[in-house]
This record gives structure tokens, sequence and C-alpha cells, in this order.
């Protein structure tokens, strides 16, 4: 919301505000939030007016002319230019030597075409105007001032560039402080100045009545509707105080009735609306829901489709405004409008905000209304509105408001409890100062009840009513008190574990990385995954900021292929990255089931399949996860087929390692060999163990032994030391592989698999019998399934 120091001048004396960034810092700190501010023109330096005194013919060229122009000074200046719509003593802006322009454009002396030029001659466009600030002028051309002033003044203050414009962020629940008179209760309480309001006198003069008639269908969706008829409008240009202060509070001035609803908008916070009483069909108003299917052609010109939960004004025929949002096309003023329909309604706030955002369309409007404003503010919206009118004399007010809803003035109550807000802010301040600091804001106190203003519907309980007055007491004043009470905190052992992954991650040298939820569909399909399946099982977002973020991923592994794209394409020639990523998958009318995922990516000179397998086998180590298995698997299309392991705990698959698929590599613009494994972090936690075991040192030697297979090529060298680990039994201390060898000497499809065994006991040295049973055993074991010494 922004705010006119000028404007907040009628309501609030704004002359002791000699520092701006003083007003800011204050009004900040008593709860109205300052974004920023801005003096208008700020850029525009050594600008002034002048007279041109002679037009002559360049004499270099045929489009430019040499004119005399008296700036204020001792003697003229000499200025060339090109412009078609100069004579003789028009007025106009000047931009001397050494001037700046809105846009930062610096203006020095120069040579045209051999002619010295000592200036600039200005158009709308470089003050930073329209021809909607200033009907008068042209667009293409110098702007000939038709304003009241001297020669050499500065043109800031002839254009009236010489206000300060405040930026507000205005919560929610503030809606009251999204005008003009809001705000300047905030100014007037948090610097005690007497606030200056002005109720709106309406003569109504008009001698004819004109008929209409008002159904409101939906009551509950609009409480209060009120309307009011003005005769024999004169269509055109605001004056000139209307379009300085809409341009300061940034919008654009069209004509002086639309000036006029988007002014009360501003001032009041009650948005309106004018209708053109000739496009009222059977000078007839329906507030109803629309049929579905039913079109209108909005003001911007767009054909929109309704819905039947969009409430509409209608006339005998069809819509003419989308409720709260939008008016439609042939419902406007235009200047051949003769007679006008002022409205200014209360409409149901969810309705108006679920209304905008179908058609996304939000509007000043819809803002405003979506938040809940005072019924109350209808009626004196419709009153100035038609003062206005009376004041600018461009049209004749008729006496009858026709409305519909009923305005009960019954309002809300709390007890004012003293002692309970001095405890809870630790203060000590009388009830007369609490009154005091109550009435500053508009509440009315009577005995120990607190009467709230009705454009203040955030105040509902005694804690509110302590916030008012902490923050116009003033926060810095609150002493400093230690928390009371105890608390205990502790993680729990599933974060103590999460937390355990990441410094082992980290010690294995990857770099945690965190990346968006919310993923674009097209990801799936780049996987080579069913888009239709994984969207049935992702959750939509039901107001993405875009389609790239549209659902809530199923899979961590998009996030992560593409974490580890934009990394390649900026030329990163090595990564390694882990996330403990969130997984949510739709399982209909409940909340998505989540879950998470351990998940790293890598690529690089050094990194291979095995060197990220054994990363893997380090880190179950640490997490003392042993009896696990590993099985080729080719059922992750976006893996490469024959380079996908799939690991299992008591016959539990908890995830996978694999090389990223060729044409998933090719999708995402990736050309090198990438890898990526991923784990359940739930199957991880309940197979972990925490335990720490102490291991004495061994007393006895340890016996080593060699062992080479022969077997078919496919069978993987985890089940061969599988094998092993289940048939050496206890005095197995390790089996290392050492060799495989494919080549001469070993039968085609088969391979030679060496493995070097370490024979421990606890309880005495191993006999050279003890040995050679073991190694019996094992032989025998592999025997039984085809695998032979070599």
């Amino acid at each position: 919301m922004n705010l006119s120091m000028k404007w907040l001048g009628e309501f609030v004396d704004t002359s002791s505000f000699n520092d701006i960034k003083d007003f800011c810092e204050k009004i900040t700190i008593s709860g109205s939030k300052v974004e920023k501010f801005e003096i208008e023109g700020k850029l525009l330096n050594k600008v002034v007016t002048g007279k041109v005194l002679s037009i002559e013919k360049h004499p270099n060229a045929d489009k430019l002319v040499i004119c005399q122009v008296d700036v204020g000074k001792d003697s003229p200046i000499q200025i060339v230019t090109g412009a078609k719509n100069l004579k003789v003593n028009d007025i106009v802006p000047v931009a001397l030597d050494g001037s700046t322009l809105t846009n930062g454009t610096k203006i020095k002396r120069g040579k045209l075409r051999g002619i010295l030029s000592n200036g600039m001659m200005c158009s709308l466009q470089e003050l930073g105007l329209t021809k909607n600030d200033f009907p008068y002028a042209i667009e293409d051309g110098i702007f000939v001032l038709n304003e009241p002033c001297e020669l050499g003044q500065e043109i800031r203050e002839v254009i009236g560039f010489n206000d300060i414009i405040v930026e507000f962020e205005i919560t929610p629940n503030r809606p009251d402080c999204l005008s003009i008179i809001g705000l300047a209760r905030e100014v007037s309480a948090t610097f005690d100045k007497t606030l200056n309001l002005h109720d709106p006198i309406v003569k109504a003069e008009s001698n004819k009545e004109i008929k209409l008639n008002i159904e409101n269908l939906e009551e509950n969706l609009c409480p209060y509707y009120n309307i009011r008829v003005v005769r024999n409008v004169k269509i055109g240009p605001s004056p000139r105080f209307i379009r300085e202060r809409l341009r300061a509070m940034g919008i654009k001035p069209i004509n002086n009735i639309v000036d006029i609803t988007n002014y009360v908008m501003l001032e009041y916070g009650q948005p309106m609306h004018a209708f053109d009483l000739k496009n009222i069909n059977e000078n007839k108003l329906v507030i109803r829901l629309a049929d579905a299917g039913e079109k209108i052609t909005t003001l911007d010109g767009v054909e929109r489709k309704l819905s039947s939960s969009n409430l509409i004004i209608a006339d005998a025929k069809g819509p003419l405004a989308i409720a709260g949002v939008m008016g439609g096309e042939h419902s406007g003023i235009s200047y051949d409008t003769v007679d006008v329909v002022f409205e200014a309604a209360n409409f149901n706030g969810p309705s108006v905000r679920n209304t905008a955002k179908e058609h996304n369309l939000r509007t000043d409007s819809s803002s405003r209304f979506e938040k809940g404003l005072d019924k109350f503010l209808c009626r004196k919206a419709l009153d100035r509105a038609c003062e206005l009118v009376e004041i600018l004399k461009i049209g004749q007010v008729c006496k009858n408001v026709y409305s519909t809803g009923n305005l009960d003035d019954k309002k809300r109550i709390i007890k004012l409890d003293c002692d309970f807000i001095n405890k809870f802010l630790n203060i000590s301040l009388t009830k007369d100062e609490m009154t005091r600091i109550l009435e500053k804001i508009g509440c009315e106190i009577v005995g120990e009840e607190v009467l709230i203003p009705t454009y203040r519907n955030d105040l509902e309980n005694k804690y509110d009513l302590a916030e008012e007055i902490a923050r116009f007491y003033g926060y810095d004043k609150i002493p400093t008190t230690c928390l009371k009470g105890s608390s205990f905190g502790y993680y729990t052992e599933e974060q103590i574990f999460d937390k355990k992954i990441k410094q082992i991650m980290l010690a294995l040298g990857l770099s945690e990385v965190m990346t968006y939820t919310f993923i674009s569909p097209k990801h799936y399909s780049k996987l080579l995954l069913n888009q239709e399946l994984m969207c049935k099982k992702s959750v939509r977002i039901a107001n993405p900021l875009g389609e790239d973020t549209s659902v809530m991923r199923a899979s961590a592994v998009p996030s992560m292929i593409d974490l580890l794209s934009r990394n390649f394409n900026n030329k990163n020639s090595s990564v390694s990255f882990f996330e403990i990523a969130k997984e949510y998958e739709n399982i209909g009318s409940q909340l998505p089931l989540e879950r998470q995922k351990l998940i790293a990516g890598f690529y690089g000179d050094n990194v291979d399949f095995l060197s990220v397998k054994g990363i893997i086998e380090e880190f179950f180590n640490s997490i003392k996860i042993k009896n696990y298995d590993i099985k080729a698997t080719k059922d992750v299309q976006y893996y490469h087929s024959g380079r996908c392991a799939e690991f299992f705990i008591n016959e539990k698959s908890i995830g996978y390692l694999g090389e990223i698929h060729p044409t998933v590599l090719e999708n995402y613009n990736i050309k090198t060999r990438a890898y990526i494994f991923e784990f359940s972090v739930k199957d991880l936690f309940l197979n972990s163990n925490s335990d720490v075991e102490f291991i004495p040192i061994p007393k006895f030697p340890a016996v080593k032994r060699d062992l080479a297979l022969v077997c078919v090529e496919n069978l993987p060298v985890f089940d061969l030391k599988k094998i092993i680990i289940d048939s050496a039994g206890d005095i197995l201390e390790d089996a290392e592989l050492f060799d495989i060898y494919i080549g001469e000497q070993i039968e085609k499809g088969k391979k030679s698999v060496a493995f070097n065994i370490s024979l421990r006991s606890k309880e005495s040295t191993l006999s050279e019998e003890q040995v050679s049973a073991t190694m019996k055993r094992i032989v025998k074991a592999f025997e039984k399934i085809g695998v032979k010494l070599r």
C-alpha cells in the first residue's frame, strides 16, 4: 500500500515530519511496517520552465529548428530541436546543461549540425509522465505547459512532482490500513496527533429521480449493497489534484467518474464501481451466482467463462460485473455516458478470493474484499463519491439510495483487564493510560468494557488489546526480562540417526545439498518413467508458482539428476552430492504419505560403479549394517541396464545403486557417466545398530588361505562371498576379494575369482585339521552350485 504524504496531510498535520527516515522508523516500530519511501521525481535536476522567444530554421538541417528560450536568466539560451509542435510564447520544460531526467539521462550542451544547443526541451515521457497526467498535452512532441508558473521555476514544483511516497507492507488482518484514512489513524495514534476526518455531505439537488430495482439472491455472499444514480454527468479529465494523488498512489487516471471510484477506494479502502445506466437492462440489478458456462467480457477486454461458484452483478439479460473483482466491458463508463450508477458493496472475502484465483484476475478491488471489509464503509464511500461529483460540478446526484442487507451497529465488546495486560506485558500502566491509548485507535471505553470499532475486525480478545497497548506505548519502553519456567528439548532417535548419516557422508567426502520438493511433471518422462502414472502418485499443488514447481515430487531422483546437470553444464568437472530428501505420495483424500530418502549423485574422472559401491559399503559398516544382500536388477528405468544393483535386508528391498541410463543423461544434457544411490532412511534406521561394541585385541594368530574359484561369468561376487561367510562359521575373520580374471586358460563364459580368507579362533591357536575342515566345507558348498576350484 502506497501512502502519499501530501494526501496524508489532509487528515493529520504532517508539518513536523521533516525527516522522512525518522517518520518511517517510528511508524514501523508502532506496527505499520514501511518497505521503502520514494521522493517523486527525485532524479529530475536542473529542469526548469522556459518561454520560447523565437524559432528559426536550422541552416544545415531541414528537420531542425533553432529556438531562443527565456529560462529566467539574464539572457535567453539557444536550443536546437526537431519538435514540430512548438510556437513562439509557448511555456515548456527545459533541461539545462548538466541536468538529469527521470530515467537518469544526463543532458549536456553540444552541437547539432554545427549549431550550439545549450540544453533540451522535454516531452511528457522524458519527465516520467503520460497523457493521463496532463490530458491537454500531446504524447509525441514537446510538453507545452498550461500550468501557472514562473520562468526558471523548477519543473518538479510546476507538475506536482513534490510528494513523498511511503510504501507499507500491510498484513492480511489489517484491511483497514489499505486506505489513506486507515494509515492516517495509525499515524495519528503513533505520533499523538489529531485525526481530522470528514463526513461526506451530499446535497442531491437533482429534480428527476430514476427508479432502480435491486434483487439480492445471495445475501450471505453480499451482506450489504447500495447504489445511487448521478444524472447528466460530464465525462472528462479529472482535476489536477485527483490526477496527482492517483499517480502518487500508483493508479493511472482515466476519466473523472472512474477516477472518483479509485480515489474513494484509496481514501476509504472501499472498492467501488460505476455502471453506465443505459447498459443496465430494465433498470434492474441482480446479485446472484453465475450459471455454469455463462460468459462475460471484463474491462480488460478478456472474455471469461464463469462457473456456478462465481458471484456476479447482473441485469435482466446477463452479467454486468464479477462481484468484487472487475466490471464488465459493456457496463463501464465511456465518453458518451449520460447517467451513472455508483455501486459500493460488501462482498464475502473467501468468495471474492476464490473467484479472483479461478480467473487469475487479482485486482486492487479483490485484494481488499478478500481480507474482509467493514460493512459500514459502503454508505460512507458512496456518499463521498457523490460529494466529489458535486464538488467538481460534473453531474446531478439523485436523492434516493437503493440498498439491500442490514447494518447491525452492535459493536464487539472485550473486557479491559488491566491487571492481566500489565502482567502480560511486564509494564505498569493505569487504566486511564490504557484508555487513552485505546481511544486513539478508535475504541470506546465504557466501564470495564472496550467497544471495538467496526473497522477493526482483527481485535478479538484481551491479547489483541495487549498488543495494541504495547505497540503504542512503545516496544522499546517495555523492560527486558528473562524467560520464566523451564523446558527440556531433545533429539529423537530418528533425528540423531539423520545427523549421523550426514556426519558419515561428509566424512566420506560428499557435499550436502538441499533441493526443492516441488518439481515439474516433465521430469518423470525425462527419467523414462510413465508420466501419467507418476503424476497420479504425485501431489499436485493447488496454487503453483509455475509449471516447473507444480507437483510435490514422488521421487527425489529428478532433483538430484537436475542438480548434476546444472553442475556439469557449469563446468564442474567432478561432484559428489548427498541429501536426506523428502518424497510424497498421493494416497487419496488423506494427507500425502511422506518418505525420507538418502540419495547421492556422482560423476567425475575417478568415479565409477565400484568406487560408489565402496562408499556404500563403508557407510553400511559405519552404521553397523552387515546382513545385507546385493542383487543385479533391470527393474528401474532410469538406471543403465546391467549396471544397477538392488540392496536387500531380510529379503526386503531398501534401495538401489546404479549408473544413469544414457538416454536420461542425454535428456539432462550430461555428457559423462553419472551414478546415483538411493536408500530408505527408515529401513536404514530400523536395521542399524548404535551400540558400541568392544572387541579385544586377538590373543591368537590368524591363518590365511587363498581360494581361487571358477564360476559362470554372470554370477555376482557378492553371492560367492556370502557362501564363504555362511560355510566358514565363527572362525572366519575376513574374506577379501583380490582378483577377477577372464581370458586365456579360463573356459569361455566363465571367470576366475580369488579371495584371501582369514581364519582366527578366539579360544586357541587353530590347528591344521580345523583349517582344512573349514576349507573343505567352503569348497563343498561351492561344488553344490557348480563352482569349482581353479
